[in-house]
């Protein structure tokens, strides 16, 4: 909506720092040079804790330097130039009576010019753990009167994680309403970014048919910088590359991309609705949807930088490579890879959505037509800048379509035809730029001047983002880095592919290149009285891969079908994908798919056992619905409660399909208490007695469980335990010399009545 004539006043709080000096100011100049016909006046007040005359000195230094657009007369820029020069002053901002001063300023200005004020703008270009106090300072002293608007701009990074991200916004809430604030993404300033929306909605007729997992093969989001970290390791160590770029820059380029469009692309609320959908479909995030690295200087920085001892190890990742996935239907299976890294070959940023290629061409591809053949790639690319063009654009291949831009704001580019991007000549795409190219915090401070919301990141929108990354940041906080030597000789290292919905380095490490098969070989010897198979985690899950298959078509070759229980936790997670990735013999359609136990919280839930057993086994193989077999924890809306008898309703479902309760084969894990299934120590319950399924009470959350009881265990034809890393060394030395003790160690309780138990143990949880 049209603004009402007035004045205003923009506070710039850190107005000497290094954000303020390379962008902040020449913004400000900017909606100064823009808007200095519009009605409305301004004065723009510099802030920082440094006292008045040095800091006067250091803000007119920089505001001396401003530019103006090549586009404007020189006569024209000299007079703006005074005008914005005479119009900004300096504050020092340390104390609650330097901001009373400061509004009684403001105040006596507005009285003197006989000026209507219409707004205050307050842009914090300051670190995070100021915004608190500076916050309760401006509701305290230097709100706008009644009838005048308060727009407060926040500068990222905000939080850590998802908990210090509530607790700011928790903080800021109690100062600014929702409205009020305009957290700062400047991606969503650059103009191929701030493009994607009105894209997809003026091209929506030849989008529609396409934009979908049918035709889109897959999207990369990338960010690469040649610089390295050196100069800013204090931020970087605390933060690294996925909080610095994927949470926020890329992120939003993302949904971008897979929310559904809104009825009106300029209504922040409609947007940011649509955005939480998205947010709402993608796939949680694990530690093998990324992989990292670290440049080989980064360590020696930060011990210079940040005086760390000689041997101090930093896990921050300089490099990142994240695939995501969106589980709605129309982008289910596509795969997103957003990279970013310092220290990289080129500087670069693209959003590229590549699509599906189905055209089999029968002339010679020296006789095409080059430009609309369909065998050449198609694609969409949302160029945000750097690289071979040097500038933002957008590019459709020409045999995609012809694409509607606005005329006033985009102008179809002259092509180089000696330049070439993703392989194919530039004259194979329709070419757009700006017709006016702007820095993304010019177009980010006049929309805060417009009151434009949909331009920045809402509480929910952050909460949201905060939510979706930081179950992938606290699994991988203590993951190992490939190192990187930076610059062109990174040459294939850092290269990734994407394996049954992971992703890996392409290359091994070169030290694993170094170790020799040997390694790898299992040994076979006793543990508690039955075989025991030892190896490294790697080798030893492929031997448990190899010997459950064949149990598996040995069974359905003699009897019909095979029932295989498997138990929760972490630990059989990469049996699971082992199983998906490798075994294309299995004869999964004769299989019928168990639940050793299942904690109580819907199946849907991500600490549900059924859930992770889903994500990395069953939606990549061929079972048949019939033959899966969740634990009915949620009955009647509700969970795990006696009177539903959900355990009366398994126990009943095992009698009916599997013959004498006697399970061909149930895998079992290990915790660090010696319990198994969801059998617990000092807990009787399902130790004994004639009850095959029980509910049981698990000492961490969540707490309610449903557990296959040990008699019932001990009815199995095979029982397989799997015990992995040195968290579990300690235990698995102590079951070694235990008795039959189930009441202290469950585990002890495993033991067969007619069948086999096999040990699985790896070299970390047997010899430490």
């Amino acid at each position: 909506a049209e603004l009402s004539q007035g004045h205003i006043s923009v506070v710039l709080l850190g107005a000497t720092g290094d954000l303020a000096k390379k962008y902040l100011w020449q913004g400000l100049f900017q909606l100064y040079m823009d808007q200095v016909s519009s009605g409305h006046s301004f004065t723009f007040h510099g802030a920082a804790l440094t006292a008045l005359e040095p800091g006067q000195r250091l803000m007119f230094d920089v505001l001396k330097k401003l530019a103006c657009p090549p586009d404007e007369s020189p006569n024209r820029c000299a007079v703006l130039k005074d005008q914005f020069l005479k119009l900004s002053q300096y504050h020092q901002l340390k104390t609650a009576e330097n901001y009373t001063a400061l509004n009684r300023e403001i105040e006596v200005l507005l009285r003197q010019e006989g000026l209507q004020e219409a707004g205050r703008i307050f842009y914090f270009s300051v670190p995070p753990f100021a915004y608190t106090e500076i916050a309760r300072h401006i509701n305290s002293s230097c709100r706008p009167p009644p009838g005048a608007w308060l727009r407060v701009v926040l500068e990222k990074p905000f939080g850590h994680d998802l908990q210090s991200a509530q607790q700011l916004a928790a903080e800021l809430k109690s100062f600014f309403r929702e409205e009020e604030m305009y957290r700062v993404d400047h991606y969503l300033g650059k103009q191929a970014v701030a493009h994607i929306l009105p894209f997809r909605d003026q091209n929506r007729q030849f989008l529609d048919p396409i934009w979908n997992r049918h035709h889109v093969e897959r999207v990369e989001i990338v960010l690469k910088e040649t610089v390295d970290a050196k100069g800013r390791t204090s931020f970087y160590e605390q933060y690294g590359v996925i909080r610095d770029v994927l949470q926020n820059h890329l992120t939003e380029a993302l949904l971008f991309l897979t929310m559904e469009l809104p009825a009106n692309v300029s209504r922040a609320e409609e947007v940011l609705q649509c955005k939480l959908q998205a947010f709402r479909s993608l796939r949680r995030l694990e530690k093998s949807s990324a992989v990292l690295g670290q440049y080989q200087a980064y360590a020696s920085q930060v011990q210079e930088e940040l005086q760390k001892p000689q041997d101090y190890i930093s896990t921050t990742p300089t490099f990142a490579g994240v695939l995501v996935h969106s589980d709605n239907l129309r982008w289910e299976g596509v795969p997103f890879l957003l990279t970013s890294g310092k220290a990289l070959d080129e500087r670069v940023g693209y959003v590229r959505v590549l699509f599906k290629n189905r055209a089999y061409c029968t002339q010679s591809e020296t006789l095409r037509d080059a430009g609309h053949s369909q065998c050449k790639a198609k694609q969409i690319i949302f160029y945000i800048g750097h690289g071979v063009l040097n500038t933002p654009a957008v590019l459709v291949s020409r045999n995609l379509f012809s694409p509607v831009m606005p005329k006033g704001s985009w102008r179809e580019a002259v092509t180089r035809s000696d330049l070439h991007i993703f392989g194919q000549p530039l004259s194979d795409y329709y070419v757009y730029s700006p017709v006016k190219e702007r820095d993304a915090y010019s177009v980010l401070i006049s929309n805060i001047y417009h009151g434009r919301k949909d331009f920045f990141i809402t509480t929910e929108n952050l909460l949201a983002s905060w939510g979706f990354w930081t179950p992938l940041l606290d699994s991988i906080s203590h993951h190992p880095l490939r190192l990187y030597p930076g610059g062109v000789e990174n040459q294939h290292l850092l290269d990734f592919e994407m394996v049954s919905g992971e992703v890996e380095f392409t290359l091994a490490e070169p030290e694993e290149l170094l170790q020799m098969p040997s390694d790898y070989k299992t040994i076979q010897s006793k543990f508690r009285q039955s075989p025991l198979i030892s190896a490294w985690a790697e080798g030893l899950i492929s031997q448990l891969a190899s010997d459950i298959e064949k149990t598996a078509s040995r069974t359905v070759a003699h009897r019909g079908q095979f029932h295989l229980a498997l138990s929760g936790g972490s630990s059989p997670v990469v049996l699971f994908q082992r199983l998906a990735r490798h075994h294309y013999a299995f004869p999964w359609k004769d299989t019928h798919i168990w639940l050793v136990d299942e904690r109580c919280v819907p199946l849907t839930d991500t600490e549900s056992n059924f859930f992770s057993l889903h994500n990395h086994l069953l939606q990549s193989v061929r079972v048949p619905y019939f033959n899966i077999h969740p634990m009915p924890v949620h009955l009647n809306q509700r969970l795990c409660v006696e009177e539903d008898r959900g355990t009366e309703l398994y126990a009943k479902e095992i009698m009916a399909l599997v013959a004498n309760a006697s399970f061909d084969l149930v895998l079992l894990g290990m915790g660090t208490d010696g319990h198994t299934a969801s059998l617990f120590p000092q807990s009787e319950n399902g130790l004994e007695g004639t009850q095959t399924v029980v509910l049981t009470e698990s000492p961490v959350k969540p707490h309610q469980r449903m557990s296959f009881s040990l008699p019932l265990i001990n009815k199995a034809r095979q029982v397989f335990v799997l015990v992995l890393g040195k968290g579990k060394h300690d235990i698995t030395t102590l079951v070694s010399r235990v008795g039959h003790e189930p009441k202290k160690w469950p585990i002890s309780g495993v033991s067969p009545s007619s069948g086999q138990l096999v040990w699985y143990v790896d070299y970390e949880a047997l010899l430490g």
